[in-house]
């Protein structure tokens, strides 16, 4: 096992992002706990359990007739007498519904300015993913830059700093190199997600958290009133665009999007990590940024 006291600040920050991605909260106990001697006990009982179990076989030639008697003698039990089975407890698991949607709405359209909103979603408790999530990543940048850019939600980074697209993490460093192809500062746009809350593990949000997140991302968009609004990565494009298409599909196209009693010129493009993971996505998203560049500068 290698100590903490043995890896340099960047070893250990890269562990501890490591982690992170992989949805691990915490790292230590509460209490110390040694896995040697819980180990050791382990054995010690599994060994006592094969002694029983064989002391029982050998004893059970002798007083299996008893036993047989006995059984023969009891009598038949019908399934109204029979004892009811224990009910077995589920955990309680915090589902998501109708209500909940209705109470995001309201909080929504009760927020006359992006700070109130920011008020309201810190307050809201319908959204199961705020429970494992550290912190809110709402809304940050110009929200007077006419500029939008929406991605799907929060990753390690965003949630550790409670910023979207955070600037020191992996993916919000390609963001920035992004915008900055089209001559274009994040501080100078207003970033958010549809879903304000990681999802543990990074893993997609449901259809259900999302509806619950919606209000608050279409009140986002219509207290700010952007001229103009990218969506990246696949997720984000079906949510606005709906349908079951791909990124690839719904990419490079204009589309005029109704929201909020607005009505947004509105252009898809690849999210970030894609560009990450597969470089090769990064000329399909260089034509998208040029397109993007023509029109608002149009």
């Amino acid at each position: 096992m290698i100590s903490a006291h043995d890896l340099s600040p960047a070893e250990l920050a890269a562990l501890l992002a490591f982690h992170a991605d992989a949805g691990v909260e915490w790292l230590l106990e509460e209490e110390p706990v040694d896995r040697f001697a819980e180990f050791e006990a382990m054995k010690a009982a599994r060994s006592n359990a094969r002694t029983a179990t064989a002391s029982n076989r050998a004893e059970a030639p002798a007083t299996q007739p008893a036993a047989r008697q006995t059984a023969a003698a009891a009598p038949p039990q019908s399934r109204e007498n029979r004892a009811p089975a224990p009910a077995v407890s589920a955990p309680a698991v915090a589902i998501p519904d109708a209500q909940a949607i209705e109470e995001a709405r309201f909080a929504a359209e009760s927020a006359r300015s992006l700070a109130e909103l920011r008020v309201a979603m810190e307050g809201f408790a319908g959204c199961n993913l705020r429970n494992s999530a550290r912190n809110l990543v709402f809304a940050e940048g110009d929200s007077a830059s006419g500029i939008m850019v929406v991605g799907p939600m929060p990753y390690a980074d965003d949630d550790r700093d409670g910023q979207p697209f955070a600037f020191a993490g992996r993916l919000g460093e390609m963001l920035t190199r992004m915008l900055a192809g089209i001559g274009l500062a994040r501080e100078n746009v207003l970033l958010s997600n549809v879903v304000p809350w990681r999802p543990p593990g990074n893993r997609v949000p449901t259809a259900r958290e999302a509806d619950i997140c919606r209000p608050f991302i279409e009140r986002q968009i219509a207290l700010a009133e952007p001229k103009h609004l990218l969506l990246l990565g696949n997720f984000t494009a079906r949510f606005f665009f709906g349908g079951s298409d791909t990124i690839h599909q719904l990419r490079g196209e204009w589309r005029e999007l109704p929201i909020g009693g607005i009505t947004v010129p509105t252009l898809a493009t690849l999210h970030p990590q894609d560009l990450v993971t597969a470089p090769v996505n990064k000329r399909f998203a260089w034509q998208d940024l040029l397109a993007f560049k023509a029109r608002i500068h149009g």
